[in-house]
C-alpha cells in the first residue's frame, strides 16, 4: 500500500449494525480493515446475535478506543412503529445528518458512506475538500434504464394527501440518489453488471471502482456430498431472486432421488407459487447456521434477476458447491469454470442447467472444487479489505489529480 495515499482519519457511516448478517457483516469487516485509520464509525450499534460472523475481537477494540458513535438510542427510534420502509428511511436520514455534523469538525480526511443515506454528508465533504466514497449495495437506482426527471408515480407521491405525503418525504427519492452519485468522488460497485448499470447512464469509467465482497473460508468449508442429489437455494424467498422460476423448473423436471431445499425468509408474494409444490421441496425458513445447509447440498441454485453481489454465491463456493446462477447475481461464478450461468427469468434454461448437473456428478464435483479454489484465491475477507484500501487510495489520488 502506498502510505502517502493512505487516509489517516476515516469517517465511516452506515445505517447497518456491526456484526450479524448481510450488510451488518460487511460493516464489521470494513471496520476491521481500517484499524489505525478509523477516526469514527457511525452505526446503529452491535449485532449481539453474531449470526454470520465469528465474533473476533473487532468490536472490543472499537469499544475500547471509543471509535463508534452508536445511534441505537437516537430519537429516530420514535419512528419504529411505522412501516419498515419508512422507519429504515428515517434511520438513513439520521445517519446522514450525524455524519454531516461530524465532518464539519475537520477531524477527517476521507468519508465512506452508503447509497441512500449520504447526500448531506457528501455535500459537506465536498465543500471541505474531503474525498468521498459511496458504496452501492445493488445497482444504479434506475437499473441502467433512462427515466424522465420525474415519473408519474413520483409526482403522485409528492401530491398525495396528508399524512401520506409526509410519510413519502421520509423515503429516499430517486433524485436524491442521483445527486449522491454525482457528488461522490468514487462509487464502489460490486460486480461487472452493477458497473454496467451506471456506465450506460453516463457515469464516467474512472468514477467506478469494482470491489467484490468476501467470505469466511474457515467457517464455510466443503463436506462429503449427500447420498442423493440435493439442490439448495439460500436467500430471501422473493420473486426478484427467481425462486418462483426455480420452483416451476423443479416441478416440471420431476427428478427421481432428488430434493430442493429453500432456505430463507418466506415473503407473502411467494405464497401463490407454493400451491401444489412437490413433496421433495423443503421450506427451511431462515437458518442462522447456514453453513450446515450448504454442506448438506450437492449444488447451489440462485437465479436472481438483480443483485449487487449475492453473498450466498460466495458462501456456496467456499463450501465447494457447483452453482447455477445468473450474471445479474455477481462475479463469483464464471460460466463453465465453477458453475453454470443462465439468463434470469428463463425456466427452460434453468431446467437444462439443473439436468446437466443432476446427470453429471463428476462435472458438479469438478466445478465445486474450482469454486472453492477461486474463493480462497480471490474472495476472502482479507481480499475484500485489501480492495477497500485500494479504493481509498483511488479516491485520494482522484482528489489530488483534480487539484
Amino acid at each position: 500500500m502506498d502510505t502517502k495515499l493512505a487516509p489517516k482519519s476515516v469517517l465511516y457511516a452506515t445505517s447497518a449494525r456491526i456484526g450479524g448478517i448481510g450488510l451488518d457483516a460487511v460493516a464489521l469487516e470494513s471496520l476491521r480493515g481500517l484499524q489505525d485509520q478509523l477516526g469514527l464509525a457511525i452505526t446503529f450499534g452491535w449485532d449481539k446475535r453474531r449470526g454470520d460472523g465469528d465474533g473476533r475481537d473487532a468490536d472490543a477494540w472499537l469499544r475500547e478506543r471509543r471509535l463508534v458513535k452508536d445511534l441505537s438510542w437516537h430519537p429516530v427510534r420514535l419512528f419504529s412503529n411505522l412501516q419498515s420502509r419508512y422507519y429504515y428511511a428515517a434511520k438513513k436520514r439520521a445517519v446522514d445528518s450525524v455524519a454531516a455534523r461530524q465532518l464539519r469538525t475537520g477531524r477527517f480526511d476521507l468519508f465512506h458512506g452508503w447509497s441512500g443515506e449520504a447526500l448531506e454528508s457528501l455535500r459537506v465533504a465536498k465543500s471541505l475538500g474531503i474525498p468521498t466514497l459511496l458504496e452501492i449495495p445493488t445497482w444504479h437506482r434506475q437499473k441502467g434504464k433512462p427515466l424522465p426527471p420525474k415519473t408519474e408515480q413520483e409526482i403522485a407521491m409528492e401530491n398525495a394527501p396528508w399524512p401520506q405525503r409526509w410519510l413519502n418525504r421520509l423515503l429516499i427519492s430517486r433524485q436524491e440518489s442521483l445527486a449522491e452519485y454525482e457528488t461522490a468522488d468514487l462509487l464502489l460497485v460490486l460486480s461487472a453488471k452493477a458497473a454496467e448499470t451506471f456506465r450506460v447512464l453516463g457515469t464516467p469509467e474512472e468514477k467506478l471502482y469494482r470491489i467484490s465482497r468476501g467470505v469466511d473460508v474457515e467457517r464455510f468449508t466443503p463436506a462429503s456430498p449427500p447420498a442423493i442429489f440435493r439442490a439448495g437455494f439460500v436467500g430471501a424467498l422473493i420473486k426478484r431472486k427467481g425462486v418462483h422460476h426455480l420452483i416451476e423448473a423443479w416441478r416440471r423436471l420431476k427428478l427421481p432421488a432428488a430434493e430442493l431445499w429453500l432456505a430463507g425468509h418466506l415473503h407473502p408474494e411467494m405464497q401463490p407459487f407454493l400451491n401444489g409444490v412437490p413433496e421433495n421441496v423443503r421450506l427451511l425458513g431462515f437458518r442462522r447456521e447456514i453453513a450446515h445447509v450448504y454442506q448438506a447440498c450437492s449444488v447451489h441454485i440462485f437465479p436472481s434477476e438483480c443483485e449487487g453481489s449475492a453473498k450466498s454465491t460466495y458462501e456456496a463456493a467456499a463450501c465447494g458447491l457447483a452453482q447455477i446462477t445468473t450474471r445479474e447475481s455477481g462475479d463469483v461464478v464464471v460460466d463453465g469454470e465453477n458453475g453454470l450461468i443462465v439468463p434470469p427469468n428463463d425456466v427452460e434454461a434453468l431446467m437444462a442447467a439443473i439436468t446437466r448437473l443432476y446427470e453429471g456428478r463428476a462435472l458438479r464435483e469438478e466445478l465445486g472444487r474450482r469454486g472453492r479454489e477461486r474463493v480462497v484465491e480471490h474472495f476472502t475477507w482479507d481480499h475484500f479489505r485489501a480492495r477497500l484500501q485500494g479504493a481509498y487510495q483511488a479516491a485520494l489520488r482522484r482528489m489530488t489529480n483534480d487539484k
